[in-house]
């Protein structure tokens, strides 16, 4: 008989201690690779979200009133902790959420960077002095925290998101609670033992498992809240913001997305099914900025979809921590499986045809979805409107770059988008004319933590990393001087 793999029980880290919640009721928390339960983590109440914020609140002013060089402080010695454990929560990740090894190891290893990079700032943001109109005044522009920050964490980067909330919240004098995504929580409850061990002061970060119903409801409209940090789907973003209203609390969200890749007729074709390969399977294709539907000049479409088929067919997947050598895992659960073969099944009822993929993998357990190419689609089609979030990739062809930008640009998101070309002038016409926060040349769809990570339209509000994301976690305090 088989032995039974231990599952694992973890505690929430409110005001610097582990705690169950106070209901004792918990979660379970699901391998999607073989469906086995692997955890149980707390599922908290009203009172213990309640508790956490109230935590943060007590904490901030002492926290904020710390030089931000000490501050910086922590966040170094969290990257330093982060990085002597790379392969512990890397494998937490994959099997939480079915990410490939190699990709979880990226993540950890990007956690650590991000850490390091947000403490760098700490004696770099500034204030200013403005030039007034009166005699004997200074004008001084000050930048200030913001008080407590919620931040709503996604599943499908839950390990880098708590760096991408976290590090400029609490750098900048904030303190912050943290809500892990219920599919992949236990990453960032095993992470709380590393805030215990570098003795990170109690309240400054609270993390809290549970319902959205609960936590992060509370954390939405919650008085003390100064700003709600979200990345989800546009719905729950809405949600958010409806939420927030009743006391005009700041919203910074990161939402769904559509992405276009554009292939023009004097692209490097090679580069291009490469590039829009990794960007699609990544995370097995659950990435808001990954590609989600290509338009190829008609010139060049027949190589290019030949080569990407040909690719897309070629690409392994299965169990990460059983085969570290895939390129793809499951789907992150039942629901987001059958998703992607809903809408696949309904694009060919509509007249897409597909040149490989196209269904769900018969497997004993796990959420896997073949690698999908579908053509003879247009943009009538809800799968070149709609988020897929899986391993799906429409392809659609055009005749000039005026017609490609129109449909591209024809998406209610507006987070990434990219083209492949070598001409000067059709990278500037993208550049400026593509409606998206970020357009990639001849390159991969993935950003730099040093740049700014933001989405038009429904894909969202704010913005993270860089010098902009760090001011997402800032106001402005205005003080005049007057003296004699």
């Amino acid at each position: 008989m088989a032995e039974l793999k231990a599952i694992t029980t973890y505690q929430m880290y409110i005001n610097g201690e582990f705690v169950n919640a106070s209901n004792n009721e918990t979660l379970e928390v699901t391998n999607p690779a073989t469906e086995e339960i692997v955890s149980t983590v707390p599922k908290a109440s009203l009172e213990d979200t309640r508790r956490a914020i109230d935590g943060s609140a007590k904490a901030q002013k002492d926290w904020a009133n710390l030089p931000s060089s000490k501050r910086a402080s922590y966040l170094f010695a969290i990257s330093k902790e982060i990085r002597s454990n790379i392969d512990e929560y890397a494998k937490i990740i994959s099997e939480e959420m079915g990410k490939p090894l190699d990709q979880a190891v990226v993540e950890v290893s990007v956690t650590a960077d991000y850490f390091e990079y947000i403490a760098g700032w700490a004696r770099k943001y500034e204030g200013e002095i403005v030039p007034s109109d009166r005699e004997k005044e200074n004008i001084l522009v000050f930048k200030q925290p913001i008080g407590v920050v919620a931040g709503i964490l996604p599943w499908n980067f839950p390990f880098f998101l708590i760096a991408r909330k976290a590090a400029p919240a609490i750098l900048t004098g904030n303190t912050i609670v943290l809500k892990p995504s219920s599919v992949s929580p236990n990453n960032a409850l095993a992470f709380a033992k590393i805030l215990d061990k570098v003795g990170l002061p109690k309240g400054v970060i609270n993390i809290v498992t549970g319902a959205g119903s609960i936590v992060g409801e509370e954390l939405s409209k919650n008085e003390k809240i100064g700003m709600i940090s979200l990345t989800g789907s546009t719905e729950a973003g809405s949600r958010v913001m409806e939420k927030a209203s009743k006391n005009i609390t700041k919203v910074s969200l990161e939402l769904g997305g559509k992405a276009p890749s554009i292939v023009m007729e004097d692209a490097d074709i090679d580069l291009a099914v490469k590039s829009v390969l990794d960007s699609r399977i990544i995370n097995t294709g659950q990435v808001c900025n990954c590609t989600e539907r290509v338009y190829v000049h008609e010139d060049v479409a027949d190589e290019f979809i030949e080569k990407i088929t040909k690719a897309m067919s070629n690409v392994s997947y299965g169990n990460p921590l059983g085969n570290e050598q895939i390129d793809m895992g499951p789907l992150s659960n039942e629901a987001g499986l059958k998703n992607v073969e809903d809408m696949v099944k309904r694009a060919v009822e509509n007249g897409a045809t597909v040149l490989t993929g196209g269904n769900r993998v018969n497997t004993e357990a796990g959420y896997y979805y073949e690698p999908t190419v579908l053509s003879n689609v247009d943009n009538s089609f809800e799968i070149m409107k709609e988020e897929v979030f899986g391993p799906v990739l429409p392809i659609a062809t055009f005749t000039s770059l005026d017609e490609a930008i129109e449909l591209a640009n024809d998406c209610q998101y507006g987070l990434t988008s990219a083209i492949f070309t070598n001409n000067v002038n059709y990278m500037m016409r993208a550049s400026n004319e593509l409606e998206f926060g970020e357009t990639y040349v001849n390159r991969e769809s993935f950003e730099a933590i040093q740049g700014f990570h933001a989405g038009w339209k429904k894909s969202g509000i704010g913005g993270a990393d860089g010098k902009h994301g760090l001011g997402e976690f800032l106001q402005t305090h205005v003080v005049y001087i007057q003296y004699k």
